[in-house]
């Protein structure tokens, strides 16, 4: 049986003003190359919503508010053939920050693009499934378990009010 269990928790914080999102290619390690919003690792001494701020300064430059996120998506993403990388993430939309960029060596120049023209071609395979639903105003649950080419081998998106 492969490994199915959470080695690690994330934040992703995905940007959005005017009917448009901002992203930023990841530069290193897991999704290097593919457009993405802001985030990291959870560390032992910070709420989720702290650690979407902290890792959103530390990579963009921008500055918000903890109160100013909003809760979307908790997602677990499965790697059978990498268990290193099994991780739970949460997942928030921010429609208000301050700041100018300030390069990071781990994200790219951050990019505007529609809420209709989102590149999903050039982001992870699994964001074409499941951040349709949150642009809609939808909040999920979701499991993504991928194969060893990094394809999408099941899925599971179930809508949610609230997160327990």
């Amino acid at each position: 049986m492969d490994d199915m269990t959470i080695n690690s928790e994330r934040t992703l914080c995905f940007l959005i003003k005017n009917n448009e999102i901002l992203l930023s290619r990841k530069l290193l390690r897991l999704g290097a190359g593919k457009y993405n919003g802001y985030g990291g690792g959870i560390e032992s001494n910070e709420t989720e919503r702290h650690a979407a701020i902290r890792e959103l300064k530390e990579e963009s430059g921008f500055v918000a508010l903890e109160s100013d996120l909003e809760k979307r998506a908790v997602i677990d993403f499965y790697f059978p053939h990498e268990p290193h990388n099994n991780q739970r993430v949460h997942i928030y939309f921010l429609r208000r920050w301050t700041g100018k960029f300030v390069s990071d060596k781990e994200m790219g120049e951050p990019e505007l693009f529609s809420l209709k023209n989102i590149p999903y071609d050039q982001m992870w395979a699994s964001d074409r499934e499941w951040l349709p639903y949150l642009i809609d105003g939808k909040k999920i649950k979701a499991e993504f378990v991928w194969t060893k080419e990094r394809k999408v081998d099941k899925r599971i998106i179930d809508i949610v009010k609230n997160f327990d």
